[in-house]
């Protein structure tokens, strides 16, 4: 079987068997069959999914992540897991280099991470945890790009996420008859409330930033009652931590003022925060390298930039004096990331493999 089929095979089998985060656990005993197969050391952990493989030798260490989740959501009326983000190509595309490097000579030892839970925006906080960037100084990822930004075959050196936060919300007022409204306390009314108070919120112009509900639950099946609890969800994006920082403030700040205002208890639970990118020049130079080495001057493109965050993020926040970068890939992927119909071009796995060796071992070379 030639390399480039086997890698098509690891990625259907990931495709056909999705699992959300945490629990990838058929997922991870595939990625451990695959090694043993490799004849590639790996380990696994009791408490948590994801496993961590290492060839090469030396005191320096290079690494590379794959995340291993996949999404949950509703496919023609149906809710199920589902591979929409891409991270069974991720997964295919770094057990293709792995395999490739595993038979050259390299310059330092190659850590690959396999890590659950990216959706959920903690799973590299897991892997950290757990020594998977020990030692390591110049980390690398990979990720699938939708066609309006990377078209099929341009690579970028860097991907630059921006920052997010997720908040759940929940109103605690007081339920009435729908004849008697002064008697309870309307939850509806600070939810309506929250969503002006979101449309205010203004920073630079020169700065990118968005804030909007994506979930609201409030009421019932009888249209007499007045609903004193209500849940809400928010999604906070910017592009810089440190505006995403003053966004939390003021976001915060705004809804107790609500609150007080409608008489209501709001609580507010921040979820998932997922930091900005910190891309390293050195690290993003030797992607660059590879890219280069395997599509050539047409094959570069420039550094991503988009609103869309990832957990990849936290390995360098976490370890400062880590130099990281995501690479790129275009895919002709469409409609779009997270879409239940996302499909690409299944012939950028084999590239992207290629660009992620090639990386990967000039990187060994200068760690």
């Amino acid at each position: 079987m030639t390399a480039a089929q086997q890698i098509r095979n690891w990625f259907e089998h990931f495709h056909a068997n999705p699992e959300v985060s945490w629990k990838e656990t058929e997922t991870t005993q595939e990625i451990a069959r695959i090694l043993t197969e490799l004849e590639v050391p790996f380990k696994t952990f009791e408490d948590v999914t994801g496993a961590i493989a290492e060839i090469g030798e030396g005191d320096s260490v290079v690494a590379v992540r794959a995340d291993i989740d996949a999404l949950w959501q509703e496919i023609e009326g149906v809710f199920q897991a589902n591979h929409s983000c891409g991270h069974d190509g991720h997964m295919a595309m770094v057990l293709g280099a792995l395999a490739h490097l595993k038979e050259e000579n390299l310059g330092s030892r190659i850590r690959f991470i396999f890590q659950p839970a990216e959706e959920k925006g903690n799973g590299s906080n897991a892997m950290i945890d757990r020594g998977a960037v020990d030692d390591v100084n110049c980390m690398f990822g990979i990720h699938l790009r939708p066609q309006e930004e990377l078209p099929l075959g341009k690579a970028s050196a860097a991907i630059r996420h921006g920052a997010a936060y997720f908040v759940e919300g929940k109103i605690t007022g007081v339920d009435a008859h729908g004849a008697r409204p002064h008697q309870g306390v309307n939850a509806i009314d600070p939810l309506l409330a929250i969503g002006q108070f979101l449309k205010t919120l203004q920073f630079s112009p020169y700065e990118a930033y968005s804030v909007k509900l994506t979930n609201i639950q409030a009421g019932g099946e009888s249209l007499n009652i007045i609903p004193g609890s209500a849940k809400f969800g928010l999604d906070i994006r910017a592009q810089s931590n440190d505006v995403l920082q003053q966004l939390k403030k003021r976001v915060d700040t705004g809804i107790q003022q609500i609150a007080e205002l409608y008489r209501t208890k709001i609580d507010l639970e921040w979820a998932d925060y997922t930091p900005a990118a910190e891309v390293s020049d050195e690290a993003a130079a030797i992607a660059r390298e590879g890219i280069l080495e395997i599509l050539g001057e047409d094959g570069l493109a420039e550094d991503v930039i988009t609103s869309g965050s990832d957990d990849f993020h936290f390995y360098t926040i976490r370890n400062p004096e880590l130099k990281a970068t995501m690479i790129g890939l275009g895919a002709d992927l469409g409609p779009g990331l997270h879409h239940p119909a996302m499909t690409f071009n299944r012939d950028a796995l084999v590239t992207g493999a290629e660009i992620l060796a090639e990386t990967l071992k000039r990187a060994s070379f200068k760690a």
